[in-house]
């Protein structure tokens, strides 16, 4: 089985120039896939466009899009552009995001979610196949289509943890894209949604999973699992509870309470992990030297379509580059 790599960044990464040479490097790494996020700093788009404008051959993504932040007409035009930009190498990825981030920076309730995430995957996907806009606030309107040449081949990648969000994503989408779920939950996971996709879509296309663990290398494996841990336990304890609930659900939830209680104020430059909650770390993370951190790959290998390291915010050049290498595929 051929190796497939991919990269991702946090959205706490606001370092434009070191995303970007991670892009170039991960190109010449052999990476199949580089995901740029979108949440309250960098505007993803522009800096996707640097991004190919940079490389030739990596699949570029957005890692994601909120479905609250852009209409899915301006989703739809962004996503054609981006197709056309790219060459072909560009996959949307859209999720629902999180309560703190819809109301405490866009400033739009964040009420029924799943329901969003459903209705704008299937307005973007009809805008990109050459349909008018579906319209539900002014149905009196004449409904546009899009102003460029159709775009169906573009695949769109969910962001789901939830019942319904997942659901959303086997249903209409291409792809599958999840953070912070244990390794050994993943499969059977992915197994349950091909298995919902193909009772709800018996004619759909491929459907690819592409995730991975929080990854550092260091020479020296404390300071690399420092540095995992601060990652993970932001996550955790202070992204609005998603994550927490949703690695607790995977029966974790002893672990992740522990995590909450010994980060009262959470911060992504310090967090602890407990010992306690140790095999919570060891789930979500791949930290070590370069030789341990390529075996812990080896192992997500066997659980997912495209493995797909998120490389911690604000780690020193050095080490990303080393992380890069590390995780790269073989050969």
């Amino acid at each position: 089985m051929t190796a497939r790599r991919g990269v991702a960044f946090t959205p706490m990464e606001t370092r434009r120039e070191v995303i970007v040479r991670a892009a170039v490097l991960a190109e010449e790494l052999g990476y199949e896939s580089f995901a740029v996020p979108e949440g309250w700093g960098l505007d993803s788009t522009p800096l996707l466009t640097e991004v190919v404008l940079r490389t030739a051959r990596i699949r570029v993504a957005s890692g994601i899009l909120s479905v609250w932040g852009r209409t899915p007409g301006t989703l739809a035009m962004t996503a054609a552009t981006l197709h056309q930009i790219s060459g072909g190498r560009y996959a949307l990825g859209l999720g629902a995001s999180t309560r703190a981030l819809v109301e405490g920076f866009h400033d739009i309730p964040f009420e029924r979610p799943a329901d969003k995430l459903r209705d704008v995957v299937a307005r973007v996907r009809a805008l990109l196949g050459g349909e008018p806009a579906h319209l539900r606030r002014v149905p009196g309107a004449h409904a546009l289509r899009l102003g460029q040449a159709p775009a169906p081949e573009v695949p769109i990648w969910v962001a789901a943890l939830g019942e319904r969000t997942t659901r959303v994503a086997a249903e209409l989408g291409d792809g599958w894209i999840p953070a912070l779920v244990a390794r050994d939950h993943l499969a059977p996971w992915a197994g349950r949604l091909n298995r919902l996709r193909e009772s709800a879509v018996p004619d759909a296309g491929p459907f690819t999973v592409a995730a991975g663990p929080i990854t550092v290398v260091d020479e020296d494996p404390d300071a690399a699992r420092d540095i995992a841990a601060t990652c993970t336990a932001w996550y955790l304890s202070g992204m609005g509870g998603v994550y927490a609930r949703s690695v607790s659900g995977q029966g974790y939830a002893t672990q992740v309470d522990a995590i909450v209680a010994a980060n009262p104020r959470p911060s992504p430059r310090r967090g602890i992990i407990p010992p306690s909650a140790r095999p919570v770390l060891d789930q979500l993370a791949a930290y070590g030297t370069r030789d341990q951190v390529r075996e812990l790959i080896e192992s997500w290998d066997k659980v997912t379509d495209v493995v797909t390291i998120l490389l911690p915010p604000g780690i020193p050049w050095p080490t990303v580059e080393a992380t890069l290498v590390a995780a790269a595929p073989p050969g």
